[in-house]
């Protein structure tokens, strides 16, 4: 899959103060790539396009290079004590993501170049919360890995936290270009996952991500360097054949990696509000992802949001299934959660 590469950027003029942000401005000045400027990465107000959809996707490929101002870190759970924010949005299509409707009518891809002061407020926290471990979510808002060949920052977080006796960096990834993280001074403090699916929902619902293929070579190449391997399997979609095709896609899940005890599994299920579902249709009209709320159980989410859920009997057969086949296929692996 071809690397990520931005049809039009934008620079907040403090950006140009750091040296990540001049270095990625006389990077792309002279290639005939539009640059413009905007007053607040969070704002972007003149984006072409004539329809909402068309916005949408020149959005998708715009990337925004700002300074993160917020520096409280949002909390993580259940997979970290707090998200690190290195970026927000990704150049993937997912037609399922959260992000469709977390990130609205900003869904361009934003950077921040203050990365030392990032840093510094990751090193209070985790001097608040000594002796205890403290975990941090690379992934929450973001693919990292996606945007990695553009910024550098991830392989500067993995380094950084490598040096931190009581920090823990995890992030989690659809994209395989891995190479450059492989000789990260990581010290076994980086959990690196990755985001897998059957190839049913990868080819209906996952466009302009790496294929199944190119994830699990990646995977095996990070697990030879080092790191902590991990997996999220998400969403698990319930369809014609789905048994078969999640046995199958651990079997060659086991037959890619280099032999391991450490594996992780994170295990999370479709579900939908009716908020996605609308701007699901929207933004992928010819979407083949199933959302009948009459089909589903509803379930309160946080804020009183109302989440459509698979019935019980359908949650029960997911996790048994599931269970049985990691089981099978990576006895001694931890199943983190299911949900």
């Amino acid at each position: 899959m071809k690397l990520f590469q931005p049809d039009l950027i934008y620079f907040e003029p403090q950006a140009l103060e750091y040296p990540l942000g001049k270095e990625l401005y006389d990077r792309y000045k002279d290639t005939g790539i539009p640059v413009r400027m905007t007053t607040s990465h969070n704002r972007i107000t003149d984006l072409p396009g004539e329809t909402d959809l068309e916005k949408y996707r020149i959005a998708k490929k715009t990337l925004v290079v700002g300074v993160r101002k917020t520096l409280k870190f949002e909390p993580s759970k259940p997979s970290a004590e707090y998200a690190i924010p290195l970026a927000t949005g990704c150049m993937g299509h997912c037609h399922y993501c959260y992000l469709q409707t977390t990130m609205g009518n900003r869904p361009y891809i934003r950077v921040y170049v203050n990365v030392d002061e990032i840093f510094d407020t990751a090193k209070r926290y985790i001097q608040e919360r000594a002796p205890e471990i403290t975990r941090f979510e690379a992934a929450c808002t973001s693919d990292p890995v996606g945007i990695e060949h553009i910024t550098g920052s991830l392989k500067k977080t993995i380094e950084f936290m490598g040096n931190q006796e009581l920090g823990r960096l995890r992030f989690v990834t659809k994209f395989a270009n891995v190479d450059s993280l492989l000789d990260a001074a990581h010290n076994g403090h980086t959990h690196f996952r990755f985001s897998v699916n059957t190839d049913y929902v990868i080819r209906n619902f996952e466009p302009s991500t790496s294929s199944f293929h190119e994830r699990i070579e990646a995977a095996g190449k990070v697990a030879r360097a080092g790191y902590r391997l991990g997996f999220i399997i998400a969403p698990l979609i319930i369809y014609d054949g789905w048994e078969e095709g999640y046995t199958q896609l651990l079997k060659r899940l086991r037959e890619a990696l280099p032999h391991t005890e450490r594996i992780t599994f994170e295990l999370i299920t479709h579900r939908f509000t009716q908020t996605a579902k609308r701007v699901i249709n929207e933004r992928y009209p010819k979407s083949k992802l199933e959302m009948e709320e009459e089909k589903r159980k509803r379930k309160w989410g946080r804020y009183g949001r109302v989440k459509y859920v698979y019935q019980d009997e359908q949650m029960e057969a997911l996790e048994r299934h599931m269970r049985e086949q990691i089981e099978c296929f990576f006895s001694g692996s931890t199943i983190e959660y299911f949900t």
